[in-house]
């Protein structure tokens, strides 16, 4: 077998399957090469899905008549120099392959101004890098560069292309990425003359949540809260979406790293992680967050496309990230909820100020009331009413209790309006969140059952019993075999203590034999701790007092992750006048 040197234009075209995939990864090449030319402006105008012609326009600062050639040789970069650059690189691209790439497989005409110069130059090729024309072009200082006929000369490639519609699906989705990751640019883009987006420089909040609201749309950014954390010489920002909403498919999640957008296993776990204890079963939040770390700790330079970065410690990367999210998720109240619904919702009626009335029952907030809460059987054929405190405008974020619908709903007034609790699942999201602090500080509080008590069990679950008396015991439970087929339950936690504990100790040891049978008992913890609060929160059709819905709608505001239950449910809905008066005609 003879070894020779390819042909240089068969390497680029090569070279060219790593890079040019299609439009798509073509636009994205010149727009990273626009960004890292320092452009504060730059418009793309697309035919043909960007096929038969895509066309990038830019203000930054220009290539010289000079280093035209050599833009569209191989290896050839302004953006490092040295393997010290390689190491600490804060360009997005950096390889020199695009444009030889890109110009091996199309025709390509590249127009630049550098600052200084009167006049432009022209370099255009077709296919053949070597074959090329320079001439003198009017052009504002920055650059264009026009790609025509992709894959022209590589028919092989070409046929793999999908429909024009298709390829400008994947084309937005490059633009969305890109669009995130600079705030300070002005992008334009077109396609057959048609705008898809126009976003003008973002410098406050309000602008950049606009682009945000522009590209993913106006719900996504009613449900996201801002985020900011930092540690060391780190820093991640963002927003993250509220643990209410969620989505079938992970196709709003947006990560980027030193402004470079990235798909990491590592990242993806650590959010992940973050929301596994608010998010419904296979459902994906939504999230545009930025990780700034100094350049030498990451490497950049591991996958052509520059998609992934390793780390130099992982597990540092992956603990930040994942109590920053975590952190953001539990400190989000129901007053940050309720003024992003609000805000968004100005009422066309006017409404006089209420009556004020002394209440008929004062409001007695406390855990003994609270933990009567889970009593069963008592049955009150109407709940009492209560007219609301003194002051007209309900401090409490989540109001006051007026009554329950079918002993399954709270409905309480606040300020704004409505709202409306589901009792089970804001209870189950309470004594968890006390159930996660008492377990993990060994604080849970335990109380002594008078009379024993008998449970019959499966053997397997009688064996359960034997083998994981410290588990149970951290708990607050002591429970012991009593024969094969029966355990006896002689403590039970505080919180649980009006709970159905027969029935209760039956879940938990049929949701432990589960866990064991799959050996995955030490990292389910949580889960558990969830099935226990789950099981032991009120029932549906439990009847309770003004005073019980009050002391439970004060609970659940001051606990972390409030608005959904833990399994990803929502605890209580904000209804405003607003909303109201829509679905009645008011005011029309």
């Amino acid at each position: 077998m003879t070894i020779k040197i390819l042909d240089p234009l068969l390497a680029n075209q090569i070279a060219a399957g790593e890079v040019v995939e299609r439009p798509a990864s073509v636009l994205k090449e010149l727009l990273e090469n626009s960004i890292d030319a320092g452009a504060t402006q730059i418009k793309v105008d697309l035919e043909g899905g960007g096929i038969k012609r895509l066309v990038v326009n830019d203000n930054g600062s220009g290539i010289v008549k000079e280093d035209l050639p050599l833009a569209l040789s191989r290896h050839a970069t302004s953006k490092i120099s040295t393997l010290d650059d390689l190491e600490k690189i804060n360009s997005l691209g950096f390889r020199g392959e695009a444009l030889a790439s890109i110009g091996s497989v199309s025709r390509l005409c590249l127009t630049s101004t550098a600052p200084g110069e009167t006049s432009g130059w022209e370099i255009y090729t077709e296919g053949s890098l070597h074959d090329y024309k320079l001439t003198p072009k009017p052009h504002l200082q920055g650059t264009t560069i026009a790609v025509e006929d992709l894959f022209f000369n590589t028919p092989a490639r070409r046929k793999f292309l999908r429909t024009e519609r298709t390829e400008l699906m994947q084309i937005e989705l490059v633009l969305k990425r890109i669009l995130f990751s600079r705030f300070d640019i002005q992008f334009q883009v077109k396609h057959q003359q048609k705008m898809l987006f126009n976003a003008p420089i973002a410098t406050t909040q309000i602008e950049k949540e606009k682009r945000l609201a522009q590209i993913l749309g106006a719900d996504f950014i009613k449900e996201v809260v801002a985020i900011e954390s930092s540690s060391y010489e780190m820093s991640l920002t963002g927003w993250i979406t509220l643990p209410q909403y969620s989505r079938s498919q992970p196709d709003m999640q947006y990560f980027y790293v030193n402004g470079r957008v990235i798909r990491d296993k590592l990242i993806n776990h650590a959010l992940r992680q973050a929301y596994q204890d608010v998010m419904y079963n296979n459902r994906h939040p939504g999230y545009v967050l930025y990780l700034n770390l100094p350049p030498e700790l990451v490497d950049v330079n591991v996958h052509p496309t520059k998609h992934e970065v390793r780390f130099r410690d992982s597990r540092l990367m992956h603990d930040f990230i994942y109590k920053s999210v975590r952190d953001g998720l539990q400190q989000i109240t129901p007053v940050d909820v309720i003024e992003k619904v609000t805000t968004q919702s100005d009422s066309t009626v006017f409404y006089p100020p209420p009556v004020q009335h002394q209440p008929q029952l004062a409001l007695k907030e406390t855990t003994e009331i609270y933990s009567a809460m889970a009593e069963a059987g008592v049955k009150i054929a109407v709940t009492e009413t209560i007219d609301l405190p003194e002051t007209t405008q309900p401090i409490k974020s989540l109001g006051y209790a007026l009554g329950q619908l079918h002993g399954i709903y709270i409905l309480a007034q606040n300020e704004f309006g409505l709202i409306m609790v589901d009792m089970h699942a804001a209870h189950e999201r309470v004594l968890y969140e006390k159930f996660k602090i008492q377990y993990r500080t060994n604080t849970i509080k335990a109380q002594q059952l008078l009379m024993p008590l008998t449970i019959p069990v499966a053997e397997s679950e009688a064996n359960l019993v034997e083998d994981k008396q410290s588990f149970f015991a951290a708990l607050g439970f002591v429970l012991e075999r009593l024969n094969r087929e029966t355990v006896v339950l002689r403590q039970v936690p505080t919180l649980l203590q009006n709970a159905d504990l027969g029935q209760l100790i039956k879940d938990i040891l049929a949701d432990e034999n589960h866990f064991e049978q799959s050996q995955r008992v030490t990292n389910e913890e949580n889960e558990i701790l969830g099935n226990i609060a789950c099981r032991a929160a009120v029932r549906a059709n439990s009847i309770l007092t003004i005073e019980q819905m009050n002391a439970l709608l004060r609970d659940l505001e001051q606990t972390p992750n409030n608005g959904v239950c833990n399994h990803g449910r929502p605890t209580w809905q904000q209804f405003t006048l607003n909303d109201l008066d829509k679905f009645f005609l008011r005011g029309r």
